[in-house]
């Protein structure tokens, strides 16, 4: 028996402080409520699970590349999006400026008709072919590789990987794929959490001149920085509501 045994065996299990079991508890409830943001759905159990498979270096640094995989995680287990329109509405200093496009291919920006509403390195993409891109990452970052410029730069390729993540009616394991080929490239450097311009937190990832604050937990990215503009994503995905 060593002291430690003979104080327990003389006065009983000492009782645990207080303060430091009130410390504990908040701490436990704050980590609790910033990974379950969403209800307990089925949804919403893949997205704890996907942030769950987040890992912590020694010293308590996440790792960029699995905050990517786990966003990848959601983004493969959401529903697929219903609605004859996709939808984009994003804000550029101030000015709100949004995408309809039809699944028959029809598309209006800010009302206006458009013929190209979608494009990648110069390429016009059609609402079909997005549809039917790659849904492994390989596959599609062959296919990416394919559309840009001979001998595009590393960076180049993450922006157009990462165009698919909201600008485009991607479907969610297309999404999913374009999270993990992301997290792959080498020239992917994760900045920790920030807060975009509406007050959003989210995981912020840099690659040449552009800046991505994305939500790991829901897969969706919250803005866009190139240089000194930010656009701010707010909302997209597909809707039963027609141009306006």
């Amino acid at each position: 028996m060593d002291e430690l045994d003979l104080v327990r065996d003389l006065y009983g299990e000492p009782p645990l402080d207080p303060w430091l079991k009130e410390r504990v508890r908040r701490r436990l409830d704050s980590r609790r409520r910033r990974r379950r943001r969403f209800a307990w759905s089925a949804g919403a159990l893949a997205t704890a699970t996907a942030a769950a498979v987040i890992a912590v270096l020694p010293g308590g640094a996440p790792d960029g590349r699995d905050i990517l995989l786990a966003a990848a995680t959601s983004a493969a287990s959401s529903p697929p999006s219903r609605g004859p329109y996709w939808h984009v509405e994003r804000e550029i200093g101030g000015k709100v400026s949004t995408l309809w496009v039809s699944t028959d291919g029809r598309a209006w920006r800010d009302a206006v008709p458009v013929a190209v509403p979608f494009s990648t390195a110069g390429r016009a993409l059609t609402f079909e072919e997005i549809q039917r891109l790659p849904t492994d990452e390989a596959a599609l970052e062959r296919w990416v590789t394919g559309v840009l410029p001979p001998g595009a730069r590393d960076e180049v390729k993450a922006d157009a990987v990462a165009g698919l993540l909201w600008s485009k009616p991607s479907p969610p394991k297309v999404r999913a794929a374009a999270y993990r080929v992301l997290a792959d490239l080498p020239s992917v450097r994760y900045l920790g959490p920030r807060t975009d311009p509406r007050g959003r937190t989210g995981d912020a990832f840099a690659y040449g001149d552009r800046t991505l604050i994305i939500d790991p937990d829901s897969s969706q990215v919250l803005s866009a920085t190139d240089g000194r503009v930010t656009e701010v994503v707010v909302e997209a995905g597909f809707t039963d509501r027609g141009p306006r």
